[in-house]
């Protein structure tokens, strides 16, 4: 991941700001142009937040009308691994009593925030650690795990059924209606996986992993080489070579890339894939706004996928 050694170190001093300025109440702002879910939420509405916006996506679904769900990570054009907090975003911070964040070393941004501006009626949720994966977990895109939602929407129902009990029964009957929502995804994923078995593909690196092993693909690409990627690493000699190979060997359908984070190794192997044949697929990191919301985002990517197989057309964009 692209976490500069700066960020956490830059992001404590805000605290004092924000502790000077007093608490404000939630906004739909942030530093790269958050966005809050359920917009039509009531006035005395739980105001809750998600590190990136697909959590604050299902925090909106879940809480319907009892709560102000905001975003701190929304743009596509941001690069989740770089991003650095600002005053805003730690007052958002301190006004919520919900937070959900990734974990697995993905967003430490905002545990370290937390820990600055500390407050015991806050409650946040930890989506690693809900699934109980170890510190070591080497993909950190848990979401695009066909389990993590449901049991995040589980889990913020319970939480905000502690904060407003009055309501738990709109928040569990909420989560469920989510989760059954999600059929037409894992429906999705079933038959791309019995129309298309064992799949070759290449990617850039790990964002959409979980995703295409559910699909049934398998990933050519070397994991040291994802992994680099991944971490703002320069690959090996070695693992760009096997990586060259999988487009001019013709050993892959398919080639997902991170379209959020490119450079010019990455437009290096789309324009590679393009003279190749092999279609393209452009996969997010942060859900793409306007126009989406959690479900159909993972929808959507399994179509571009089944649209490489199908037609051999590329799908760069959503």
């Amino acid at each position: 991941m692209r976490i500069r050694a700066g960020v956490l170190s830059a992001a404590l001093p805000l605290v004092a700001i924000v502790l000077a300025s007093g608490c404000s109440s939630s906004s739909s702002s942030a530093t790269d142009g958050g966005t809050a879910s359920g917009s039509t939420a009531s006035t005395n509405a739980i105001t809750a937040i998600g590190a990136e916006n697909e959590y604050a996506d299902v925090i909106g679904q879940v809480g319907g009308k009892y709560a102000h769900a905001v975003s701190i990570l929304s743009n596509p054009d941001t690069d989740p691994h770089t991003f650095e907090a600002s005053p805003a975003v730690a007052r958002e911070i301190s006004a919520a009593k919900l937070i959900v964040q990734n974990g697995a070393g993905y967003d430490d941004w905002i545990t370290g925030l937390e820990k600055a501006a500390p407050d015991a009626s806050r409650t946040v949720i930890d989506v690693q650690q809900l699934l109980g994966l170890p510190d070591s977990t080497p993909n950190p895109h848990l979401w695009y795990q066909p389990a993590t939602m449901p049991a995040v929407a589980t889990a913020v129902a319970g939480d905000l059924a502690a904060i407003d009990p009055a309501h738990a029964a709109y928040f569990k009957a909420n989560a469920a209606k989510f989760t059954a929502s999600l059929a037409p995804w894992t429906q999705a994923l079933d038959q791309f996986k019995a129309t298309y078995p064992d799949t070759p593909v290449a990617t850039t690196e790990p964002v959409a992993d979980y995703m295409l092993q559910a699909a049934g693909t398998v990933n050519k690409t070397p994991w040291a080489f994802q992994a680099d990627v991944m971490n703002g690493t320069d690959p090996s000699a070695q693992d760009v070579a096997v990586q060259k190979s999988l487009f001019t060997g013709h050993k892959v359908k398919v080639f997902l890339y991170n379209q959020q984070v490119t450079d010019s190794l990455t437009e290096s192997y789309i324009k590679l894939a393009d003279a190749n044949g092999i279609p393209v697929v452009g996969v997010y990191e942060t859900m793409p706004t306007p126009g989406y919301d959690y479900q159909s985002w993972m929808l959507a990517e399994v179509k571009a996928m089944d649209k490489a197989l199908a037609d051999h057309t590329s799908t760069e964009h959503l």
